[in-house]
């Protein structure tokens, strides 16, 4: 995690596993996936919706394995996870058809939790950052800075955030709204216990603040649903002269058409990002009108991956931005959901992406243009010094 709240890992092929693991961050800051939408099916822009019959060799495979192992009577979400699994596919995930519903869920920017964030300090213990105003967590009297000790009588010091996300959250038991979970919690040296009810939360993807000399800082944390508009409406808000700071630091990704709306607010037209598809190359365009003269920087480090990578390469090859931070995931395949006999999905790696350049991300991610340490607290500052040199 490295100080990082909430920075998802690479999915893992058990699928309970991979939703926890990938979805787990929605708590904080929204949905990741990497996923591009099924736009080539002529489907809504959202990846997830409506999967697909399976296509392509690797969906024929798993989908075949999955109907075997039907008429055999053993599950198809075994079957399709071994097959999977023995493709070697790095980012492929399976999920029953419960778990893609709240994959859809997260994609559309809701979720079931008590609205706080949180990140492992140094030693181990788990810190609270930032609590939402109106959650359950709100309520309770939490606040940032609290200490995280136990989640239901289990210690949490120590352990991946993503795991103390989805106790938080009641994963292992699909904890609707309404249910509870008991706090073990510490204020300096006071300690409490304190129980809350979970509920049903949007996420905040998109937020904006001002800094003393004029600049925006537009922070995206994740490109769920709405939040290409949500950084259009931003930039249309900044002051021409001021300059925008995007900072894309631990933004996981999501979906790839929010990303491409994202760059429109920056370019006027032109290509964001060429794909394949089973071989197939495909483009992806920006919309025309966006704002050309606003002076830009990005700022990332190594939990900006996928379709923040996306943008981040658009901006840097179109010369639209200056790129700041630290080299970037390295997240540069594409999936597309696949609907299996039984109702499960499974989500297949198809191709790659490459930036308008025809630079691969996958593995190498992004060289930033001026390298600096993006977890010291002075690092927006110093992303926005760099506005200066770029004549505002």
């Amino acid at each position: 995690m490295s100080g990082r709240d909430l920075f998802c890992q690479p999915r893992r092929f058990r699928h309970g596993a991979a939703l926890t693991l990938v979805f787990a961050g929605v708590l904080a800051a929204g949905a990741a996936t990497g996923t591009l939408p099924e736009a080539d099916r002529n489907t809504a822009s959202d990846a997830a919706r409506a999967a697909a019959p399976a296509t392509g060799r690797a969906g024929r495979e798993v989908a075949r394995a999955a109907a075997e192992a039907m008429a055999d009577g053993k599950s198809p979400v075994e079957a399709a996870e071994r097959a999977v699994s023995r493709s070697g596919d790095r980012w492929a995930a399976v999920y029953s058809e419960d778990e893609y519903a709240d994959l859809e869920d997260a994609l559309d920017g809701r979720y079931t939790g008590i609205g706080l964030s949180a990140r492992r300090e140094r030693g181990g213990a788990i810190e609270v950052t930032k609590v939402r105003s109106g959650s359950p967590a709100a309520e309770a009297g939490i606040r940032a800075g609290d200490r995280l000790r136990s989640v239901d009588g289990e210690r949490v010091d120590g352990r991946p955030v993503t795991e103390v996300v989805a106790l938080l959250r009641g994963d292992a038991t699909d904890a609707p709204a309404g249910t509870t979970v008991r706090l073990g919690l510490e204020r300096g040296t006071h300690a409490w216990s304190e129980t809350v009810r979970r509920a049903r939360l949007s996420t905040q993807p998109v937020t904006v603040r001002r800094l003393a000399d004029g600049a925006d800082v537009v922070k995206v944390t994740s490109f769920t649903k709405g939040v290409g508009d949500q950084v259009r409406a931003a930039v249309r808000d900044t002051p021409s002269a001021a300059g925008v700071v995007l900072d894309l630091r631990g933004n996981s990704g999501g979906l790839v058409t929010e990303a491409v709306i994202a760059a429109s607010a920056f370019l006027d037209g032109g290509l964001v990002a060429t794909y394949d598809v089973d071989g197939e190359q495909r483009a992806l365009q920006a919309d025309r009108g966006g704002d050309t003269t606003t002076p830009l920087v990005a700022l990332v480090d190594g939990g900006t991956m996928s379709a923040a990578e996306l943008l981040t390469g658009a901006l840097q090859d179109r010369g639209r931005a200056v790129v700041v931070g630290s080299r970037t995931f390295g997240k540069g395949s594409v999936q597309m959901p696949s609907r299996l006999p039984g109702g499960s999905v499974a989500e297949l790696t198809v191709g790659h992406y490459r930036t308008p350049s025809g630079r691969g991300v996958d593995g190498t991610g992004i060289t930033p243009d001026l390298e600096i340490d993006p977890d010291r607290p002075a690092a927006v500052e110093r992303a926005a010094a760099v506005l200066d040199g770029l004549g505002r």
